[in-house]
């Protein structure tokens, strides 16, 4: 009896281990305008909010388009291939080109929440976001 005591130990040890090891929460993305740019034919101007939660972090991505980050509450981490990442706090900007790799996007407090506002311009009916290597 006494193994099979361990055994049931062990299982539920590992059950706890695997649940404790789930993904980092998702970033909550809302747009908040989206509006043809008819001074520049085929193009549109996406404006989004994002709330990253404690912990959150973005896949690697690009967006194909110019983004202009702005940051309301919190404090996030964002670095595009080739650059140093920087941490940004309220009231600080960030810019991504449309050749960029979006390489680190994540909040920097495991903590407390952080929201920003991502301006892109890009080509009219692309997605916002393409996943990359």
């Amino acid at each position: 009896m006494t193994a099979l005591k361990t055994l049931a130990l062990a299982l539920l040890m590992v059950t706890g281990a695997a649940s404790a090891q789930q993904a980092p929460p998702q970033a909550h993305v809302t747009t908040i305008m989206t509006k043809p740019l008819p001074d520049y034919p085929g193009k549109e101007a996406v404006m989004l909010m994002v709330e990253y939660p404690p912990g959150s972090v973005d896949p690697v991505h690009r967006h194909n388009a110019d983004a202009f980050v702005y940051v309301l509450d919190g404090s996030i981490v964002m670095g595009v291939r080739g650059s140093k990442p920087v941490t940004l706090g309220p009231g600080q900007t960030f810019y991504e080109g449309p050749h960029d790799v979006h390489t680190i996007g994540r909040n920097a407090s495991s903590t407390k929440p952080a929201r920003f506002v991502v301006l892109l311009l890009k080509n009219k009916g692309a997605p916002v976001l393409v996943p990359a290597k």
